[in-house]
């Protein structure tokens, strides 16, 4: 797959020249490398480019990341069907270093910045690209790649892209989001909560969501079309259970997408976690007859009870893997539809992402710090 914890490989490639664009059904011609010609095609062509790129180092001694920028080596000879992407805007996302280290895929400098968009292509580079996102130019395969309309920014595009596919992941492949359905998003502001709500109205869904904070309710709250509730878990007093069973008329909602949850009792959980997460028992509670429960928690452990409670209600619980396309090749064409269906939805206004003030190449190293740290709230997009 192709994204930025999401890279899809689909069946066409879509190269933009310019400000128009077209689609090629193989490799790329000529004129789709040169790009818009003149001074882009130049520096395309020229074997004697160099470029910084950022990657990020892991201690051998501790959990401990730094980031670094290095220069690359010139890029190799296009092959088939792959293309040379000249970056515009680059997404930041938080890597997860578990699944590279599971995965047998550490080295001593990995690439920063996967889901990127910029001519002639746009798309999300796969888990194994060498290539950085966070570089003038990246060497990638087509089929990792999807078209841009000519009314999405270069910054929308690639700060929108690898959420929408979390959010179909989860509301359209793991629970079959319908109409009239009851949807709870856990963190509704927060940049994959956003388009998540956004993606549950737009499909006639009935959607509550949790604020952890003032600003994040007021945000909330100001959507349209409007929420069903917003529950504020800022202060901790807030009981989410019992506000999904009094707004559903305690039949519990039919949809949840976690953001994390409580696994074990109020004295061996952090304070921050106790505040702002609910209870693995508080999600089964307000879970209804038939629901769907999609966590982002990889380590949910269920004890007998959970379970039993479960099978009652003829529950599903389902794992939301951000990289779940890139470890099989079996769905390609599947992913491919989502990534245009992300960039329509996206240029029709369904999707109005939360992304902060895009930010200069020499600034993403500290950006990706603050990043990795889960310390920013919008979506760090960095602009070339």
């Amino acid at each position: 797959m192709a994204f930025s914890t999401a890279s899809g490989p689909g069946v066409t490639s879509y190269l933009a020249n310019g400000s128009s664009a077209w689609a090629s059904g193989g490799g790329p011609s000529a004129k789709g490398l040169q790009g818009g010609g003149g001074e882009d095609a130049g520096r395309w062509g020229s074997s004697e480019v160099t470029m910084k790129g950022l990657y990020f180092q892991k201690s051998s001694t501790n959990e401990e990341i730094t980031f670094v920028f290095q220069e690359r080596e010139n890029l190799p000879v296009v092959e088939d069907n792959y293309v040379k992407l000249q970056v515009k805007a680059c997404a930041l996302s938080q890597i997860n270093t578990k699944l590279l280290a599971e995965m047998k895929m550490e080295k001593d400098f990995f690439p920063v910045g996967r889901e990127i968009a910029g001519i002639v292509l746009d798309g999300i580079l796969p888990l194994d690209s060498e290539d950085p996102g966070l570089c003038e130019v990246v060497r990638v395969h087509e089929h990792y790649l999807v078209h841009k309309p000519e009314k999405v920014t270069w910054t929308e595009a690639a700060g929108t892209i690898r959420d929408g596919v979390r959010a179909y992941t989860a509301l359209h492949y793991l629970s079959h989001l319908s109409p009239g359905k009851s949807v709870l998003i856990m963190d509704g502001a927060s940049a994959l909560g956003m388009i998540a709500i956004q993606l549950a109205h737009h499909r006639g869904a009935k959607v509550i969501s949790t604020a952890g904070s003032l600003e994040d309710k007021q945000c909330l709250e100001r959507l349209r079309p409007s929420l069903a509730r917003v529950i504020d878990v800022s202060n901790g007093k807030a009981h989410v259970a019992e506000s999904c069973l009094e707004e559903t008329g305690g039949l519990g909602v039919d949809i949840i997408l976690d953001a994390g949850v409580r696994l074990y009792s109020k004295d061996d959980e952090p304070a921050v976690k106790l505040q702002l997460l609910p209870h693995k028992h508080d999600i089964i509670t307000l879970l209804g007859v038939g629901g769907h429960w999609v966590t982002t928690e990889e380590n949910l452990q269920l004890d007998p009870p959970d379970s039993h409670c479960l099978f009652l209600k003829g529950a599903t619980v389902a794992f939301l893997n951000d990289e779940v396309w890139n470890l099989s090749n079996v769905q390609q064409g599947k992913y491919l539809c989502i990534l245009k269906d992300v960039m329509e939805k996206l240029s029709s206004g369904v999707f109005r992402p939360q992304l902060d003030e895009p930010i200069p190449l020499y600034e993403a190293k500290v950006t990706m710090e603050v990043v990795q740290k889960n310390q920013a709230r919008k979506k760090q997009v960095v602009q070339f």
